[in-house]
């Protein structure tokens, strides 16, 4: 019988990808691991206690209503990243402003603690989203806002967890991708998908076509490139859009698809956040042989200049983000 890992064996046994850790990513990935399950047990009774769910009467700093259980997912996850040492700051799409959190510790965190929570009223997969660099203040100092914005190049670590029909964690410390599935009887996460890849041809496009006729000529001209019939290269590519960025991400990683959130003449600068959806989940299609790009340049290598900075995103396998540029160089 082939012997099942869980998730703290196997960062202990790969402990040296983490840069020559001796414990501190053991400690970050048991804090988020530990929020995870608590909110993985908050949205599987989602539709039994109503207090969790509908808006909760406020607004993030991108003016949009934030729900309940975004502020549960928030709470949750700070609290579990407060207590570790090796933390001096987290960043989060639901705070205005980046928290100082220890001056001796090593690593910031940025973090989209519930993405896709929208959908939690009519039980779709939703998730959470974490990116991890090293500070850049010396330590003994409070963090600043340069010690987040940092290119996504810089990043030591990324991961998503998504709660779906089951939950899991998905995480690269930039020696590949590997995911864990929970448990909820034992309370373990296990490992059951190592070593994730891109399918080299994907045939899907994720992308809200409702707004096709606001996007750049380029993009209106990709998704019909997608919808042409033409055996050679296994067109038309299957539309498949969830609405969750964790969720499509997450089935386009394992089926083979390219998504896509361009910018548009609503949202020149895009909508999806560059530090807390953009660059971990960039991190994590490099690591997994795919490309993101925001059509012009490669994501990680875009310089922040804010904390909630929105940028064009489009990520998948190499060859359909490759493609998919060509329609916009020649626009």
């Amino acid at each position: 019988m082939e012997k099942v890992v869980t998730l703290g064996e196997f960062i202990i046994e790969k402990q040296s990808d983490f840069h020559g850790s001796t414990g501190e990513f053991s400690s970050l990935l048991s804090a988020i691991r530990l929020a995870s399950k608590i909110v993985n047990q908050q949205v599987n009774k989602a539709g039994l206690m109503q207090h969790i769910l509908g808006s909760a009467g406020g607004q993030n700093i991108q003016g949009e209503e934030q729900q309940k259980l975004d502020v549960f997912a928030n709470d949750q996850f700070i609290k579990a990243l407060i207590g570790r040492k090796v933390i001096c700051g987290i960043a989060s799409e639901e705070n205005d402003e980046y928290i100082p959190i220890n001056n001796d510790g090593r690593y910031i965190i940025a973090m989209d603690p519930l993405d896709g929570s929208s959908n939690i009223d009519v039980n779709v997969s939703i998730g959470t989203i974490f990116s991890i660099y090293n500070r850049i203040t010396p330590v003994g100092h409070q963090v600043r806002a340069e010690d987040f914005l940092q290119k996504g190049s810089k990043q030591v670590a990324a991961g998503y967890v998504i709660y779906g029909s089951s939950t899991m964690l998905v995480y690269t410390t930039g020696n590949g991708v590997h995911g864990f599935t929970y448990d909820p009887g034992i309370g373990v996460y296990f490992l059951s998908h190592p070593d994730m890849k891109f399918p080299d041809a994907g045939k899907m496009y994720s992308m809200n076509e409702g707004n096709v006729n606001k996007c750049s000529a380029g993009v209106k001209q990709y998704v019909d490139y997608c919808k042409h019939i033409d055996s050679a290269t296994k067109r038309p590519y299957t539309a498949r859009y969830i609405g969750s960025l964790v969720a499509d991400f997450h089935r386009n990683l394992i089926k083979g698809g390219i998504y896509l959130y361009p910018a548009t003449t609503d949202a020149p600068q895009g909508k999806l956040r560059l530090l807390y959806e953009c660059n971990p989940l960039a991190f994590i299609a490099e690591q997994a042989g795919g490309k993101a790009s925001d059509g012009h340049r490669n994501i990680m290598e875009i310089e922040p200049t804010s904390l909630h900075q929105r940028v064009p995103y489009f990520v998948g396998p190499k060859s359909m983000v490759d493609k998919l540029e060509d329609f916009i160089k020649q626009e």
